[in-house]
């Protein structure tokens, strides 16, 4: 479900996006030093983002360094770490262990079992650090799976229920900007997930598995509703982030906000679009 919340490199400058990486190296390395080589599978882009924007709202003592990886074992990278690196990793991990638990019991995926036997090892001392948030986090996504099972829940309620598991994620502790960060999330997480709904909607069709947006796909303007539901969340999480005092890499948390985001709705949208014109060309000769 995660993938989204990604840079648009092509309107980034150079610099700006050596330090994304950084950030993105460093969570890399500290999945695996916590926990091997199964906690560096599940890094994602998304977290990278939420990383950089606690790092820029609370201005923690950040550690630069160097490493190399199996990815790019002849070179290194620079490594920007800090106390957000061990909560997003913790939390990435925690979040990838539960979706395994529930994507085995969901569809029977094997490779899903094995990983999260493999992860189960690994959080433990996770779950004691976070015990309520793990349990908060538990109970939503067994309330989706359940909803998910019984085929009716609407977009809307289905949507809200994983923004609120990212609301859970976000906010890192009760403070001041705790109900900002909350409403970040929540709003952050509904994008999220109608984006994956949106994207996967046909091959879930094909094999008759759930999606919220099944039963609107065929209706002639499915295209734009989603795009407008889709521009409504984004809008109420730019809203919620303007209002946090982050200085620090905020043109890269914009980028990203602003524009990134975008990035795998367009492929996506195009992609469909350009199949629309080949049927509609096919019918017409």
């Amino acid at each position: 479900m995660f993938g989204y919340i990604i840079v648009n490199q092509s309107e980034m400058k150079f610099k700006e996006f050596d330090v994304y990486h950084s950030y993105y190296c460093g969570l890399c390395q500290v999945l695996k030093k916590k926990y091997g080589r199964a906690g560096q599978l599940s890094l994602s882009y998304d977290m990278t983002f939420l990383l950089m924007l606690l790092t820029g709202l609370y201005d923690p003592e950040t550690e630069t360094g160097e490493c190399k990886c199996i990815a790019h074992p002849f070179e290194k990278h620079k490594t920007r770490t800090n106390v957000f690196t061990e909560y997003m990793a913790d939390m990435n991990v925690l979040f990838t262990y539960y979706k395994c638990e529930d994507d085995w019991m969901d569809e029977k995926k094997l490779h899903k079992l094995l990983y999260g036997k493999i992860l189960e090892g690994k959080v433990g001392k996770a779950k004691e650090q976070y015990l309520e948030k793990f349990r908060t986090i538990s109970l939503l996504l067994h309330d989706m799976a359940d909803r998910e099972k019984s085929g009716k829940a609407d977009i809307d309620t289905m949507a809200g229920l994983f923004g609120r598991v990212m609301s859970q994620i976000v906010v890192y502790k009760e403070d001041e900007w705790s109900q900002n960060l909350s409403r970040f999330g929540f709003f952050l997480g509904k994008f999220i997930y109608l984006m994956d709904a949106y994207e996967d909607v046909e091959e879930d069709i094909k094999k008759g598995t759930y999606n919220p947006l099944k039963k609107k796909y065929h209706n002639p303007d499915f295209e734009e509703e989603c795009k407008t539901i889709l521009m409504m969340m984004m809008s109420e999480c730019c809203r919620e982030f303007e209002q946090l005092p982050i200085l620090e890499n905020v043109e890269i948390l914009r980028n990203i906000l602003y524009s990134g985001v975008w990035c795998r709705y367009e492929i996506v949208h195009e992609k469909r679009r350009k199949k629309e014109q080949e049927k509609t060309s096919a019918k017409s000769s």
